[in-house]
Formats: C-alpha cells, sequence, structure tokens
C-alpha cells in the first residue's frame, strides 16, 4: 500500500470540504490499490506499469514499451476527465500520468514520502508544480521554490485507537502480549521465514498477527497465531492491539505507526530506500532495526523479548516514533492540492 495510502489520506481530507468533488484513480490492474481504493467512492483505471532498474534485467528491454503505452493511455484518460490538479504520491506508475499531465497542462502536486528521494520522483520533479516531503531532511533533494515540507500524509481512521476493538476483531486473549508483524504489501519471503521458525518460541509469550502477503501463508495452526495475507479496513485494529510491531520500512506503515506510537522493530528489505529509513528512525532512537541479511531465528525471538518485556525500552521507543513526522500531512497536503487546483 506504499504509494496508496497517502492518496486515499489526502482524499479523505478534500471529500470533507469539497464534498461533490470528483476524484479518479490511476493504478495497477493486478496491484492492492484496486482493492484498496474498492470502498471509497472514487472510479478507478488500470494504466500499464514499467519500471526502469539501475540493475540488468531482461525486463529492461520490455518496461521502456510499457511506459510509453503508460503515457498514451493516461493521456487519453486525463483529457477525458479533465482534472484540476494531479498528485502523485512516488510509485513509477505515476511516471507517465505526470508526463501526460504535463502535456495537458494540468497542475501536479509529487509526495516524496522516503527519507531518500526515489528515482520516480526524481524524473517527476521537473513537471510538478508542488512537491511535498514527509521529512525535512529531504527537502534538499528537490528545488526549495516549490518543495514544502508536511509530513506523510496518513488515513483518518488511524489517528483514534481502540485496542479493546482490535483484540475482539481478531479473538486475542487478555492475558499475552500482542506481536503484529507485517511482511509489507507484497509480502516478504524471508520475514515469513524467520517468523516461522521463530512461531514455537514466541507462542511460548506472546500471541501474533502475521500479515504474510497474498499467496504467502505459513504452514502453522495455534489458537494464538492469527494469519492475514492481507488487511485493508482491519489494518488500524491490528496496530492498534499491537503491544510491539515487526515491519519493513515502507514509509506508509511507518507513519501509521508513528500516529499510533507503537513500539517497532523494523527488518529493512536490503539494498533499497528503505535501510535509509530505517537508519533515519534508528538514529532518532526511534525503533530497532535488524538486517535482513544477518536475521536469524535466535536474534528475532531474542529482540522481541528484549523490547516486549523492557517496560522502560519500550516506552521510550513509543514516545521517540511519535516525535518523528508532522502529524497533520494530509490537511496540510489537502490544502495545496486545493491552492494549485484554482
Amino acid at each position: 500500500m506504499g504509494s496508496v495510502s497517502p492518496l486515499i489520506a489526502v482524499y479523505e481530507q478534500i471529500k470533507k470540504s469539497k464534498p461533490k468533488a470528483k476524484f479518479l484513480f490511476l493504478g495497477t490492474k493486478d496491484g492492492p490499490e484496486c482493492r484498496a481504493v474498492d470502498s471509497y467512492d472514487m472510479d478507478f483505471r488500470s494504466i500499464p506499469a514499467g519500471k526502469l532498474r539501475r540493475y540488468f534485467s531482461w525486463q529492461n528491454l520490455i518496461d521502456p514499451f510499457k511506459l510509453v503505452a503508460a503515457f498514451f493511455k493516461s493521456l487519453v484518460i486525463i483529457f477525458k476527465f479533465k482534472p484540476q490538479v494531479v498528485m502523485i504520491a512516488g510509485s513509477f506508475v505515476g511516471v507517465p500520468v505526470a508526463w501526460a499531465a504535463w502535456c495537458l497542462r494540468v497542475p501536479i502536486l509529487i509526495h516524496q514520502q522516503d527519507i531518500i528521494a526515489g528515482l520516480a520522483n526524481k524524473l517527476m520533479a521537473n513537471t510538478a508544480r508542488k512537491i511535498t516531503v514527509s521529512f525535512e531532511v529531504s527537502l534538499k533533494d528537490f528545488s526549495p521554490t516549490k518543495t514544502i515540507l508536511t509530513g506523510n500524509p496518513v488515513r483518518e481512521e488511524f489517528y483514534s485507537c481502540d485496542p479493546d476493538k482490535g483484540r475482539v476483531l481478531f479473538q486475542l486473549k487478555d492475558s499475552l502480549p500482542v506481536l503484529l508483524v507485517v511482511g509489507g504489501g507484497t509480502g516478504a519471503v524471508a520475514v515469513n521465514q524467520v517468523v516461522a521458525q521463530a512461531l514455537p518460541e514466541l507462542l511460548k509469550f506472546c500471541q501474533v498477527i502475521h500479515i504474510t502477503g497474498r499467496g504467502k501463508k505459513v504452514d502453522f495452526n495455534d489458537e494464538d497465531y492469527h494469519q492475514f495475507e492481507f488487511l485493508t479496513n482491519e489494518m488500524r485494529e491490528a496496530l492498534c492491539a499491537a503491544d510491539l510491531a515487526v515491519s519493513r520500512a515502507g514509509m506508509s506503515t511507518l507513519s501509521e505507526l508513528i500516529i499510533l506510537a507503537r513500539a517497532t522493530i523494523l527488518i529493512p528489505i536490503a539494498d533499497s530506500h528503505q535501510e535509509y529509513n530505517a537508519r533515519y528512525f534508528q538514529s532518532n532512537n526511534a525503533v530497532v532495526s535488524v538486517s535482513q541479511n544477518s536475521l536469524t531465528k535466535e536474534m528475532f525471538v531474542s529482540l522481541i523479548k528484549e523490547v516486549l518485556f523492557d517496560r522502560n525500552r519500550k516506552s521510550e521507543l513509543e514516545a521517540n516514533i511519535s516525535q518523528m513526522m508532522k502529524v497533520d500531512g494530509a490537511k496540510r497536503v489537502a490544502e495545496l492540492l486545493l491552492q494549485i487546483s484554482k
């Protein structure tokens, strides 16, 4: 849900002040965004998704053609829909959309979630009227004349939290602490493998909610182990019920953890922008970060115990993560969108 959640959060804010506003969401046919957007009052259109990789892959030969096809499809869609403004939250599917909107002179706002600027946003930066960033450290990556610090937009539902509701929803026991493991929108095989190996030990002292990713079910059954391939509207309840979260270092989930002030262990995707996110949070003593390449079952169980049962450490992490970012990002970005749409 990386680039989807901020867009939905901004949609919610605009819908409150402009209830008659019309929205169109462009995304990939097979991604999680189609299912997520389905519960909102937004039309959805799919476009081809290409990617410019900085490493050798046979797909690099095919994806430029996908980008061209996506550009022309976006051109037709935008011409027919006639939007007053376009917002893109940093995915490669947005690149041809930005180019098409720029050709049609539609104002564009690009949002940079992560600590380090991604290639997609760099490719789109010159087309943007405004660029918003989640963290002050990211201001240096874009033109100072059009870049604004806003924080990362978070869906409105995450600003209220009832742990008891989550415990009822997931049939959790009051007698055991709750560990939430989030493998990411497409799942994380390495994380799932470590969790599967560690479950016999973990379930001796906690109960586990595990979001595995689609098609990555773990072959393990226990009344204190609750696994799901994907959560949308129930994600808030899972985070609210958790005493400790284990997550990748994608900024959408991290932003929700900031709002809810949850103690967190990060396992960033190796050799990716997530390592920069995790490093930045850890340097502020807001999370515990561990390398995927060095992670073992024993280390995983030890870390869970250390954070879960050291009250001072857990409280420190909760207090520090809650201070990492402006918490009204959705409102700030929505106001900017309305300004440049005039």
